[in-house]
């Protein structure tokens, strides 16, 4: 699949990654897909956000051996990331100041909406709305 242009039409690319350092990386380049889909700046916001989720799953993971499943999709409106470990889960805080560390809170800040499914196994998505790629913003 090779998303081109602003089109309508769907986009989406699933990876199973290890749960170990170099899959941030590895992440965040899987987000270049949408290069011609997402304009820069919510780029950069997403290549970040996915990057802290992603460290999230290494860090917090269940298993240093383990696998982490990351769905990217753009349906020509938004941009969606959720990233889903192992992990028994977590309920996501009701006030921005008891989220913790800085990750969640860059989450918070930078995308449209975000959140956490209850449950196993750990899943934290976000969206960020994507006006054509062509559009300042």
């Amino acid at each position: 699949m090779t998303p081109e242009g602003s089109s309508g039409a769907s986009a989406r690319v699933d990876r199973r990654l290890p749960v170990e350092p170099a899959s941030v990386a590895q992440a965040r380049l899987a987000l270049d897909m949408f290069g011609g889909r997402v304009d820069g700046q919510r780029m950069d916001a997403a290549r970040l956000l996915v990057s802290e989720l992603m460290t999230n799953a290494v860090l917090h993971g269940p298993d240093a051996e383990g696998e982490c499943d990351l769905a990217l999709d753009h349906d020509g409106e938004r941009l969606r990331v959720e990233v889903r470990d192992g992990g028994a889960g977590f309920v996501r805080p009701t006030e921005v100041r008891d989220i913790g560390g800085w990750g969640l809170m860059f989450v918070d800040r930078l995308s449209d909406r975000w959140g956490i499914a209850e449950g196993a196994p750990t899943s934290v998505w976000f969206e960020i709305d994507t006006p054509a790629a062509g559009v300042a913003g």
